[in-house]
């Protein structure tokens, strides 16, 4: 690739949240400086109407999307080893199941390319440590999806911290109380497993739909590499059908001893936006992270303002024309946040909320639990940095 010439990106996983990364690509190539070179997925576009290449039995690649006059390939290494040099990445994005993402991302930096990989990073500690290590040996660039890591209100909240607005910080804790409907469950084979095929999933609140809220409240709280951790507490519970977890809180003890708790469900009455809230002895700081905004409570001021965000792909593509430049999220920085997905992932299975504390409504794919009073439960978490069991929720009762 030449300095003028448009960073050639790839994106895996096409379907479900792959969308929207295709949407995202299509939007910076309208822009300049991008051009999208293949499609990777199992199963094509639903459209796709063209032949592939090779005729009936030979060889599934190369053919045009759907029409979209881009390649599709139906694994990775297919189109890492097509000989047409236009098809050749610079950059990959990976929207694919958890357990593929060491194994994906791997492949890709040993390849030459730079990866931009959805959370959660991996699906064990050890997963991450090697991948980890795959970008040290390889020197190659790994940005993980955690958007809120983009978001200029991050670096608003720490200047605050910084200037002493709300005294000295007591506390960081996140309240998450989001809706999901059996419809959700269903989506794929993995939805809601802790294990699939014998393979770590770990699909639940905590670590996939909530943990946005989980990994910017450990960062705000100064805890990115796994080192930063001392401490995890999780208390996991299930109202649904599921192996995993979708009630659950967490108690961490950051290696500078700041205390966090996360309060997080997806068995909500109603979605609520998402917000991490830093504990000081003068005030607090209140972030929205889905919607950047940033409130700040204290002495006697109340003012909230909303920033702007970086995109992590245009992140990553900046990254590759200045060497020097970090990552908004390098993969790096995402081992704080596997500390927790650790400890969900070795803790006993989540326990059920009883039919007594749970009313379900809605029918069909739209049928969904809500979970007694759980909006000031999970605040109570955030408040105090303690779990449900410590603080005494109904459900947590044997």
């Amino acid at each position: 690739m030449t300095a003028d010439a448009p960073v050639a990106v790839a994106l895996v996983g096409i379907h479900g949240h792959g969308g929207s990364h295709l949407r995202r690509i299509r939007d910076l190539e309208a822009a300049g400086g991008v051009r999208l070179c293949a499609l990777v997925d199992p199963r094509p576009l639903e459209d796709a109407g063209a032949p592939a290449t090779g005729g009936p039995g030979g060889p599934r690649h190369g053919s045009d999307a759907a029409g979209t006059g881009v390649p599709w390939f139906p694994t990775l290494g297919d189109l890492l080893s097509a000989p047409e040099p236009e098809v050749r990445p610079d950059i990959v994005v990976l929207s694919t199941p958890i357990p593929t993402h060491l194994p994906l991302a791997s492949t890709a930096m040993r390849a030459g390319v730079d990866v931009l990989l959805e959370k959660p990073t991996a699906a064990s500690l050890a997963e991450h440590t090697a991948l980890v290590a795959v970008a040290e040996e390889t020197g190659r660039r790994c940005q993980v999806g955690f958007q809120t890591f983009g978001s200029h209100a991050l670096e608003a909240v720490a200047r605050m911290i910084a200037a002493g607005d709300i005294g000295e910080v007591t506390g960081v804790g996140a309240v998450g109380t989001w809706v999901r409907t059996a419809g959700y469950w269903a989506r794929a084979p993995w939805a809601g497993r802790r294990t699939l095929d014998g393979r770590d999933v770990v699909d639940g609140v905590v670590t996939n739909p909530l943990a946005h809220a989980v990994a910017t409240g450990l960062r705000i709280a100064g805890a990115t590499r796994s080192a930063d951790v001392a401490d995890v507490t999780v208390d996991l519970y299930r109202a649904n059908a599921i192996e995993a977890d979708d009630t659950s809180a967490v108690a961490v003890v950051t290696a500078e001893g700041t205390r966090c708790g996360f309060g997080l469900t997806l068995c909500a009455p109603e979605r609520t936006p998402a917000t991490i809230t830093v504990y000081g002895s003068r005030g607090r700081i209140e972030l929205a992270y889905e919607h950047d905004r940033v409130r700040l409570i204290a002495g006697g001021v109340d003012v909230e303002k909303q920033y702007g965000r970086d995109d992590l792909l245009a992140d990553l593509i900046a990254a590759r024309h200045d060497p020097g430049r970090a990552l908004a999220c390098d993969v790096r920085d995402t081992g704080a946040f596997m500390r927790v997905m650790e400890a969900v992932r070795t803790a006993d299975d989540p326990r059920p909320i009883a039919e007594a504390h749970l009313t379900w409504e809605g029918e069909g794919d739209d049928r969904r639990p809500v979970v007694d009073d759980i909006a000031a439960w999970c605040g109570r978490v955030s408040a105090h940095q303690r779990t449900f069991a410590e603080l005494g929720a109904p459900w947590t009762h044997a």
